[in-house]
């Protein structure tokens, strides 16, 4: 049995600094809203392959930040701050995201970008997820780019692919 084609789009934008990501994934919008929003869901995808994912702290409300560690296969940690602006309960969300310290320092060396996640229903019962995220510069995204964000985010969201029909 072959695994339906689900939509990924991958559109850089480097005139406004966007990355724009737009993915199908096989899942009721509530249960992929819930796997972007809390830590127990979370911990068991938001990393590419190999790595695997730590949060340290979660508190996803307007104002409310996760602090969380990518650990590669030899423990390595490499560390994340999402501050969360504005949350539409299961339409989408606001966020700054940034690389830190395991204290939730910002890593001023790297670039900060303001993300807009949309989740919506289709009609065949799947959801898309849309995400804009916007870099301080034509730059910072393509610091990012370099750094391997298209491979490590296919990575990361078939992870997703893999979890949602044991969540079902």
């Amino acid at each position: 049995m072959s695994k339906p084609a689900l939509q990924f789009d991958f559109i850089v934008d480097q005139t406004t600094h966007t990355l724009t990501t737009r993915r199908e994934f096989a899942g009721r919008r509530q249960l992929v809203w819930d796997c972007h929003t809390k830590q127990e869901y979370l911990d068991r995808w938001y990393a590419p392959k190999p790595f695997s994912t730590r949060t340290k702290t979660m508190d996803f409300r307007d104002g409310g930040h996760w602090l969380f560690a990518m650990i590669d296969p030899d423990g390595n940690e490499y560390w994340s701050r999402m501050d969360y602006v504005h949350i539409r309960a299961i339409d989408g969300y606001s966020a700054l995201d940034a690389f830190s310290n395991a204290e939730g320092e910002i890593n001023p060396n790297l670039p900060r970008s303001e993300w807009e996640a949309t989740f919506s229903e289709l009609p065949n019962g799947h959801t898309l997820v849309e995400t804009v995220v916007v870099y301080p510069s034509a730059e910072a995204l393509q610091t990012v780019l370099q750094m391997g964000m298209e491979e490590g985010l296919k990575s990361t969201l078939e992870r997703l692919d893999e979890l949602l029909p044991q969540l079902v």
